[in-house]
């Protein structure tokens, strides 16, 4: 592989990341740190048994964190202003404050899958996938300049009615059933996986955590809407920061300090960011991660339902603005300590690694293993780890809810079926309707648990129909003279493309033919298992054999589903008879492509049939939705009473 010399890269590591160590760490109190050499003492079948176990202090702090979580939507719903329409319930009355917003934009992307994932990613890969922090950097000022001036000056509910407005019907109907049936799959994973790892190892019955956290989130996010969900976020994002947070520092002092740590990365190759080797089949390199990750991003931020709906709960462009750059390094602080921690895991054990002695059965396992082992002794520890990563799950199942619900109502209900809704009856539907979908995401958890791999396929997908959404609103802000049949075909080839590279990926893995390459490690040291073993003598993989498309990292699933949408929609459209973008309304088209556009020379513009030169006062347009009103773009500008009719 071509790379920065191991010092250059290591070092460079080093002091983006130690960045932030003192200063968040530094504050916190070391007085009741005790010796945890005694935390595993015993062997059953050549592995470690451990000693500590879920206490009652554990199960009061999760109790406490799920209660008041409960306790925020009795209060939006029961006690807090009356929510009697549609755009009370799914949008918040556009009345919320910047930083809860923030604060609930950021925890949304927080999933439990990545809190377990990426201290799992540094110990077993190294740290070049944190670079995707410069991923979060790349995407905000693309989302504000290319996107968000367009949702905001359309206020819609539903991201998907847009597609209708700018394409047909059909395409809408399309995106958002593909919409539908990502987040329901994925919430049910973005559940049962974590759960899954936190009971092998704490021994939660896995039954009763799912159980638990869907009761909980179908509650508040049925009860107290966009503004119970929003200010759930932000306290469950203090739970997760303020649990990670402790774990890095009590782990600091049980290895011995930051010496040790970075020295033991630094020892073991571990620090390295700059993987320049082109190749995408190659699963983790700057290329992969960085490009890559800022295309799988935009998808979260730019096309997302859950994410623009959050853009929606508040009244001007400014303020999602601000929320956009606290949200993004909200998400580098988080990852930057997730990967810390992963640090911290490399250095205690260098000498035994869990996954090789078999005390563990998946990567993911490693970070529960660690707290349960080395910190249960200290009472309500456990408890509050286990409480961040139940808050990272409730605040991806109460995102999807509410989208799902505002997606449902606005493309089907009131959209496909033509069933006229009430304004005042509009909350009362949203409701049952994300009880509804809380319940088949509930169901799905076990039909996931028997299809093994399927989990790791359900996570891909999310990518998948990310890149071709993206790429769909993308083809109608960016290109004037795509028609309805370019968006729908360019759709759908790119899914099947994709889809066949996801599928053929996984069955090469459960096969065997496809392995991941890990860092060094070392059993030597194991107190149950005498023998080392070898990392490379355990997986035989015949990559060779794999087909190319089959090897492709899957951080380049989205960048592939955007630009295959985008040119195969583009050519469709020109085989099948363009728009004219004369007829196209200018609000549908992004500001800095109606700029491009206008800078062109007006003999360039006349064969483009482009339409001449407009003031920069938009024209109305007339929507069908929840919240109708056709907004300028300017901070200072009043919000329109009523609906524009059609």
């Amino acid at each position: 592989m071509i790379k920065f010399t191991a010092d250059k890269s290591r070092l460079l590591c080093l002091t983006l990341i130690l960045l932030i160590h003192n200063p968040v760490l530094g504050a916190l109190n070391d007085s009741n740190v005790v010796s945890t050499e005694d935390s595993i003492d015993q062997c059953v079948d050549g592995h470690s048994v451990i000693k500590n176990s879920f206490s009652w202090a554990d199960y009061v702090v999760l109790a406490g964190m799920l209660v008041i979580s409960c306790g925020i939507g009795v209060f939006y719903g029961f006690f807090g202003d009356k929510q009697t329409t549609s755009s009370d319930f799914l949008l918040g009355g556009s009345s919320m404050g910047t930083f809860p917003m923030a604060m609930s934009l950021a925890a949304s992307f927080i999933t439990a899958i990545e809190l377990l994932g990426n201290p799992a990613e540094m110990y077993f890969h190294g740290s070049q996938y944190w670079m995707i922090c410069l991923a979060f950097i790349l995407v905000v000022p693309l989302t504000s300049k290319f996107y968000l001036p367009v949702y905001m000056k359309l206020r819609l509910t539903s991201t998907f009615e847009y597609l209708q407005l700018r394409f047909s019907p059909n395409t809408r109907y399309l995106a958002s059933g593909l919409y539908i049936l990502q987040m329901v799959l994925y919430t049910s994973v973005a559940v049962y996986a974590p759960a899954l790892a936190l009971s092998r190892v704490t021994g939660l019955n896995v039954y009763l955590a799912v159980s638990v956290v869907y009761v909980v989130c179908i509650f508040y996010a049925s009860q107290g809407g966009m503004k119970a969900v929003i200010m759930t976020d932000t306290f469950q994002a203090g739970v997760l920061l303020g649990s990670i947070l402790l774990i890095v520092y009590f782990g600091e002092k049980f290895v011995g300090g930051a010496g040790v740590i970075w020295s033991q990365n630094y020892n073991t190759e571990r620090l390295e960011l700059f993987d320049m080797n082109p190749n995408p089949t190659i699963r983790h390199s700057f290329w992969s991660v960085v490009l890559g990750g800022t295309f799988y991003w935009m998808t979260m931020f730019c096309s997302n339902q859950a994410s623009i709906q959050k853009y929606m709960s508040v009244e001007r462009i400014s303020q999602v603005r601000k929320a956009l750059w606290f949200s993004c390094f909200g998400l580098i602080l988080i990852y930057t300590i997730n990967f810390y921690t992963g640090m911290i895991m490399v250095a205690h054990y260098r000498n035994c690694d869990p996954l090789l002695a078999g005390d563990i059965e998946a990567s993911d396992q490693i970070l529960p293993l660690y707290v349960i082992s080395e910190m249960g002794h200290l009472k309500g520890m456990t408890g509050f780890f286990v409480a961040g990563i139940f808050a990272a799950s409730l605040g991806t199942v109460a995102s999807a809810l509410n989208s799902l619900a505002a997606v449902t109502c606005q493309d089907f209900v009131t959209g496909a079926f033509g069933i006229n809704m009430p304004d005042s009856k509009g909350a009362l539907w949203a409701k049952w309707i994300s009880i509804g979908y809380g319940a088949l995401s509930f169901a799905l958890v076990f039909v996931v648990e028997q299809l093994g791999s399927v989990m790791q396929v359900a996570i891909s997908f999310n990518g998948m129909v990310g890149g071709v959404t993206l790429g769909l609103f993308s083809l109608g802000m960016f290109f004037p003279w795509a028609n309805s049949k370019g968006a729908i075909v360019g759709s759908i080839v790119s899914m099947a493309l994709i889809v066949w590279m996801g599928l053929g990926q996984q069955i090469a893995i459960a096969s065997g033919n496809l392995s991941e390459d890990s860092k060094p490690s070392s059993t030597e040291q194991c107190p149950c298992l005498n023998a080392t073993i070898i990392p490379e003598a355990l997986v035989q993989s015949h990559e060779s054999e794999v087909f190319f498309l089959y090897r492709i990292s899957f951080l380049w699933y989205s960048a592939i589903g955007f630009m295959v949408t985008l040119i195969v929609g583009v050519i469709t459209s020109v085989l099948t008879g363009c728009t004219d973008p004369q007829e196209v309304d200018a609000d549908l088209i992004s500001p800095p492509i109606q700029d491009f556009l206008a800078s062109l020379p007006k003999c360039i513009r006349n064969k483009l049939n482009l339409p001449p030169k407009q003031s920069k006062q938009s024209k109305d347009i007339g929507l069908k939705g929840v919240l109708n009103a056709s907004l300028d773009i300017s901070d200072e500008a009043e919000k329109p009473n009523g609906v524009i009719p059609v």
